[in-house]
Parts: structure tokens; sequence; C-alpha cells
């Protein structure tokens, strides 16, 4: 019932008195801000960052594995770099320098915790073995990649370049099994958490939604009257979140396709999005000089990162209230700094 009176639906219960009605949505209603001041109370005491430095250049993207043991971050100077979660801090496995192009975006396996993808400027993606440090496999494509998606069933990943065109890897054959080009501007991409749909973002402020494998096109919402650039799944694939040239973040139910709550504290574009672990908490990221933490039932603030330049990526662990991001930091030379921050430490470490 709450789930339906957040996304706007009205619910009619015969034979529940109105007076049960209202007391149950005052319980509701004061749990939902109960743990809201639990979520505050939690990062006052847990608002520390530190900066890891591994890159020559800025950092475009940062994910955690599937068991949250290790970080990979790509990065403009054609590297990775592996890192492994040591309580509250990053050790760095090893920086990797195989691609001759931009490292522009990455992704871990859905299940296999040894295991991410790279998109590249030099018209590759390659999958690697995060254990050995070194690639697995490799497949050329026609353009300059800068997005990248791994199926839920991590049969399949996709992989969207500058030209708009998708190209589809059967990651068992390492053979494109489909390619798709548009007439619009593709932004991210993403599959539903059951494998069965395929999400986009473009530059019309669209979500296009196809149906798996068949690739029909099956809905298109107008979610911004801007860009829409970027998409998240919750864990729970309940909602999906968009982030658009309009400023706003736009929370969504997946059944229904009905936007449940914008998120409004950012003013520029939110270029990078992404849930918590419990689906409780999302982080959008833009040029704003600060990460905005917002709780999802409410659209309350919990918490503002501050940074001392736009941010590029947000990434949460996925069993910690830890978040990972990257900014556009410079030296005082005036030169990148490579660096890759965990937010969410304790204060007295």
């Amino acid at each position: 019932i709450n789930q339906l009176l957040a996304g706007g639906y009205h619910y009619c219960c015969c034979g529940i008195s109105s007076r049960v009605m209202s007391n149950t949505g005052r319980t509701q209603g004061q749990k939902t801000q109960n743990y809201y001041k639990t979520l505050c109370s939690h990062f006052e005491g847990n608002k520390r960052s530190k900066e890891y430095v591994a890159h020559q250049a800025k950092v475009h993207s940062v994910g955690w594995s599937c068991d949250g043991s290790r970080l990979a971050s790509g990065s403009f100077d054609k590297t990775i770099t592996i890192w492994s979660l040591e309580s509250d801090r990053l050790g760095r496995e090893g920086t990797y320098k195989v691609h001759t192009g931009s490292v522009d975006q990455l992704r871990w396996h859905p299940t296999k915790p040894d295991v991410l993808v790279t998109a590249s400027g030099d018209k590759t993606m390659r999958i690697w073995d995060a254990r050995a440090g070194r690639p697995t496999g490799t497949v050329s494509t026609k353009g300059e990649n800068i997005n990248i998606s791994w199926s839920p069933d991590g049969h399949t990943i996709a992989v969207g370049n500058k030209e708009d065109l998708l190209t589809f890897v059967d990651t068992r054959t390492l053979k494109v099994k489909h390619e798709e080009m548009f007439k619009y501007e593709v932004n991210e991409i993403s599959w539903n958490k059951t494998g069965d749909q395929f999400f986009l973002t473009n530059g019309n402020g669209c979500v296009v939604i196809f149906s798996w494998p068949e690739f029909k096109h099956l809905h298109t919402i107008n979610a911004h009257p801007a860009n829409c650039i970027c998409i998240e799944f919750d864990k729970s694939g309940s909602y999906f979140a968009t982030g658009s040239a309009d400023a706003l973040t736009s929370l969504w139910d997946v059944s229904e396709f009905v936007c449940i709550r914008t998120f409004t504290r950012l003013d520029w574009p939110v270029r990078t999005l992404s849930f918590s672990y419990d689906s409780q908490l999302i982080a959008s990221a833009s040029e704003d000089l600060f990460l905005d933490i917002a709780y999802i039932q409410t659209g309350d603030k919990v918490y503002q990162v501050p940074t001392q330049a736009p941010t590029f990526t947000v990434a949460w662990h996925p069993k910690k209230y830890i978040l990972a991001y990257a900014c556009d930091d410079k030296d005082k030379y005036d030169r990148d700094t490579g660096g890759v921050w965990l937010f969410g430490l304790p204060n007295s470490s």
C-alpha cells in the first residue's frame, strides 16, 4: 500500500476502516522518519573521505566487484587499477596499461568477483581477470567506446560508442551477436535486474526500453526535458534512477514506469548515480562541488559530501555504506591528480 501511495496511486481496501488505515500510515511514517534519523546519525559519525592516487590523469570510472572485495578504476591515462578493500582502506593490487586509448567505463561481472570488462576509446572492449591483472579476452569494435553494461546472467556485454552504435557480444564465444545503430544520441545503457528488458538513455531526454533478447521496442519514457545522461538500477530491481542535463535525478518504479519522485539539490547536469546496497540511499553527482546522498523513501538529504572539483563517477559498496568516487582534481601545477576517493570512513580512524 505504501509503495502505491508513494507512486501517486490511490488504493481502496474494502472492509478496512479509515481509522485503521490512518493509524497504519502514521506508524509507517514514524518508522520512515526514525530510519532517516538513523542514516543521518550514521554519516555524522562516518563522514571522513580519503584519496588514493594511482593514475596520471583523470579517473573516468570506478566500480566494486560483486562481493565488494575489490574496486577498479579506469582512467584517461589508458590504465586500469585494481584495488583491494582492507577494513576501511584501499590497497593497490596493480595498475595495468593494455588499452591504447582512454578507459571510459568499466563494469564488474554480476556474479564472478574476479572478472570485469572495460570500454575504451581504442575501439576495443576487454574482459579482465583481476587476480592475474591481465585481459582474458578482447573484442574489436567499430568506434570509440564510451559506455558498457553486463547482462544479469553474465552471458552478454553491451558496449556503446561515440557514433551511437550498440554492439552486443556473447561472452562465451567473444563473438558479436547483434549491432544496433541509432539516429539519436545514446548515453548510458543497462539491463533490468531480471534481464528481460534493455534500457538506454538518450539526448532527447528519453528512456527507451527494448525486450531482451529479441531487442524489440517496448516503450519510450519522456523522462526529462533535457538530455538524459545516466541510468542506474537498484539492487532489489524495484527502482531505476535517471540523471539529466536539467540537473534533476528522477526515481522510477520499474514495473509501472512511473516517476516516484525527483531530487533537486544539484544545479548542474547529473552525470553519475549509484544506489546503496540496501536500496535506501542514492548518490548523485555533477559539476556541483558536492555529492548528494538522498533517502529514497522521502527524497530528503542524508548527507552532502564536499568536493574540490566536478565528479565523474560514483559507486556504493555492495555491502557497506562506503562510497567510491572520482573527481576532476588538480594539483598546484594544474595537473590531474588521478585520484580515487572513499567516503563513509569512521571519523576517528
